[in-house]
């Protein structure tokens, strides 16, 4: 008897594979969904600074966390060649005191800047005077017209001081160490004003004896070193009222009498040339 032929059945569920199918997919399509929409900030911005700077390699100075002021910043801003600034000026100064310095007596002058920003032109006194004397000498026009020179362009108070060693002088035009001092810081200004054409009211004259030496008395070599003048281009102007102190002084009236012996006859002039003498 032949065996029975069992019929197969027909599967109605294979439906279900697509269908795991396309929920495995749409679960996928909303991974990918949600994880575009949730963008780390800090590292988009960062990658997108990086593609900027491969496309772009122009690379901006970082910015300052400072500030800008004005006051701070002025010396950067003027230009260290532009007439009349302050490098154009000591570099002036400088030339011309090399010039000076040819001459092996002269190898003592120069120029110091304080942290205040002053300009100090120490001059030894055997380039500007003979010995006991407050007469100008030749020779010391030419290095004072150049100095009136760089004054004017830098237009600035300028104070000239007066410096002796500490032997003492008696003479009839100077009784004292600070009649000299006084006398030849006075002579300088007005060497500098009525010749060279310095603003007077830009300067100033200070006679300082033998109370700041810059070195010991000890021998000539030393007191050579304290017999000097001294041009202090200031970086700042004077008080007002110190200024205005300064004129009433200048022109207050003194009758011969209060005057101390021997003043009357103080009329330093130019030593040597023949130039008109200054009143």
């Amino acid at each position: 008897m032949a065996k029975h032929k069992h019929e197969e059945h027909e599967n109605h569920e294979r439906w279900l594979v697509s269908y795991a199918d396309f929920i495995t997919l749409l679960f996928a399509f909303f991974v990918v969904m949600y994880s575009i929409s949730s963008v780390n900030v800090g590292k988009y911005r960062t990658v997108s600074e990086s593609i900027k700077a491969a496309l772009n390699p122009v690379v901006s100075p970082p910015s300052s966390p400072t500030p800008f002021s004005l006051s701070a910043n002025k010396a950067a801003l003027t230009a260290p060649d532009t007439p009349g600034s302050k490098e154009v000026v000591i570099r002036k100064l400088r030339n011309l005191v090399k010039s000076i310095k040819a001459v092996p007596q002269m190898s003592t002058v120069r120029i110091t800047e304080k942290v205040n920003g002053d300009i100090v032109i120490t001059i030894p006194d055997q380039l500007l005077f003979n010995s006991g004397e407050a007469a100008v000498r030749a020779e010391a026009l030419p290095f004072l017209e150049g100095l009136s020179g760089a004054l004017v362009e830098l237009n600035r108070h300028t104070k000239v001081e007066g410096h002796t060693d500490n032997v003492p002088i008696r003479t009839a035009q100077f009784p004292s160490n600070w009649d000299l001092s006084a006398a030849r810081a006075v002579m300088v200004v007005r060497v500098l004003s009525e010749l060279y054409s310095v603003p007077s009211d830009h300067l100033a004259a200070v006679g300082h004896a033998d109370t700041r030496p810059v070195t010991g008395n000890l021998d000539s070599e030393q007191r050579a070193k304290n017999r000097r003048v001294e041009v202090i281009i200031l970086e700042q102007a004077p008080p007002d009222s110190l200024l205005r102190a300064e004129h009433e002084t200048d022109g207050s009236e003194q009758s011969t009498d209060d005057m101390p012996a021997g003043a009357s006859q103080l009329q330093p002039e130019l030593s040597g040339i023949d130039r008109p003498k200054l009143p």
